[in-house]
C-alpha cells in the first residue's frame, strides 16, 4: 500500500502536519508568504514555457470540444457548488461550505489532465488546449464568479484582486511564452526535474495556507464527522461530474477520444491555481478550512481518474495527433 502512495499525497499530509507542529508566524510567515507567491509565479513560467504554440493551434481547431468543457468547468460545476449549499449546516459548516462552492469555481488542472488524457489514449491536443484555456481563463472567470456566488456568504471582492491575481498567475505565464523559443526544448528535456519545481511551490504555499489556520486556532471547530463528511461530499461531486461528462459527451455525438479529454479536463480542479488564489480571494476569512475541500477533492481525483486512465487506455486505439471532429 505503502508503495503505491503518491509521493505528492505524502508530501502534503507531511506538510500539513508539520504546519500543525510548526506554523510559521510573525515575520517568518510573512517570508514564506513572499516566497510562496515567487514559487507559483515560477510554475505558471514553467507552464508558459511548456506550451506548444502548434499544438494550440491544432487544438484551437474542435471549438466543440472546447466549448463543452469549459462549459462543465465554468457552468455546471458552479451550478453543483450552489445545489450543496442545502448540506449546511446539518453537514458542512458555513466555512466548508465556502470551499467546497470555491473549488467548483476553480479551472481545470493543466498538468494532470493533459497526463490523465495521455494514458486513456485520448485526443492530446485538444486536453493541451481546453486545460490550457481553463487555466487562463480562470484567472478572471473564477473571481467574477466568486463575487456573484458569495456575496451572501460575507465574502467581498475587489478590483485589486484581480490584478494580484494576475501578476502572480497571468503575467509569469506570458513570459514563459515568449521566452519558448529560446527555453521551450531544455524545459522539455528537464521535465520530471522540473516537476519537483510545480509540486515544490504547491506544498509551500500548502504550508502558509495551514500555518496561518493554527495560528487562528480554527481546527478546534472541524470534528472528525465533519471531515469524514466533506470527504464523501468530495467523492459525490467528483463521481457526478465524471458521469456527466462521461454519458452526456456521448449523448452529444463526440468520438471515443473526444470523449476521454472531455472526461478528465471537465472533471479536474487545479491546486496550482486555486490555492494561491484563495490567499488573495479570502483575506481575513479562515483560509485554512476554506482550501481542505480543494486538497481533499484533488487527491481523490488523481487516484479515482488515475484508475479510469489506465482502464480506458488497456482498450482504447492510439491517441489521436490532432483534433479530429465529432463521430
Amino acid at each position: 500500500m505503502l508503495n503505491r502512495l503518491d509521493p505528492f499525497l505524502v508530501g502534503i499530509l507531511v506538510t500539513v502536519a508539520v504546519a500543525a507542529v510548526l506554523p510559521a508566524g510573525g515575520v517568518v510567515l510573512t517570508g514564506f508568504t513572499w516566497a510562496s507567491k515567487i514559487a507559483i509565479g515560477l510554475l505558471f513560467f514553467l507552464y508558459g514555457a511548456r506550451l506548444s504554440t502548434r499544438e494550440a493551434v491544432d487544438g484551437l481547431k474542435h471549438w466543440r470540444l472546447h466549448a463543452t468543457i469549459l462549459a462543465t468547468t465554468f457552468v455546471i460545476f458552479p451550478l453543483l457548488g450552489l445545489a450543496a449549499k442545502v448540506l449546511v449546516p446539518w453537514l458542512l459548516t458555513d466555512p466548508l461550505y465556502i470551499g467546497v462552492l470555491y473549488l467548483c469555481l476553480l479551472p481545470s488542472t493543466v498538468q494532470s489532465s493533459i497526463a490523465l488524457v495521455s494514458v486513456a489514449r485520448g485526443n492530446i491536443p485538444g486536453a493541451i488546449v481546453s486545460a490550457s484555456a481553463s487555466s487562463l481563463l480562470g484567472i478572471f472567470v473564477t473571481p467574477v464568479l466568486v463575487a456573484l456566488t458569495m456575496a451572501t456568504q460575507g465574502v467581498t471582492f475587489s478590483a485589486s484582486a484581480v490584478l494580484d491575481i494576475v501578476l502572480m498567475l497571468l503575467v509569469p505565464f506570458a513570459v514563459g511564452q515568449v521566452l519558448r523559443r529560446w527555453i521551450g526544448t531544455w524545459v522539455t528535456q528537464h521535465g520530471k526535474a522540473l516537476k519537483l519545481v510545480d509540486r515544490g511551490a504547491i506544498l509551500l504555499v500548502v504550508y502558509v495556507a495551514f500555518s496561518r489556520g493554527m495560528n487562528e486556532g480554527i481546527w478546534s471547530s472541524l470534528s472528525i464527522a465533519r471531515l469524514l463528511a466533506l470527504i464523501l461530499v468530495c467523492i459525490a461531486l467528483l463521481s457526478l461530474v465524471l458521469a456527466l461528462t462521461w454519458f452526456g459527451s456521448g449523448r452529444l455525438g463526440f468520438s471515443c477520444e473526444d470523449r476521454t479529454a472531455i472526461l478528465f479536463c471537465g472533471s479536474t480542479k487545479s491546486l496550482a491555481t486555486g490555492l494561491p488564489m484563495a490567499t488573495v480571494l479570502f483575506p481575513g476569512q479562515p483560509i485554512g478550512l476554506i482550501v481542505l475541500p480543494l486538497m481533499l477533492f484533488h487527491q481523490i481525483q488523481l487516484l479515482v481518474c488515475a484508475a479510469i486512465a489506465a482502464r480506458l487506455g488497456k482498450n482504447a486505439p492510439e491517441p489521436v495527433t490532432a483534433s479530429t471532429g465529432t463521430s
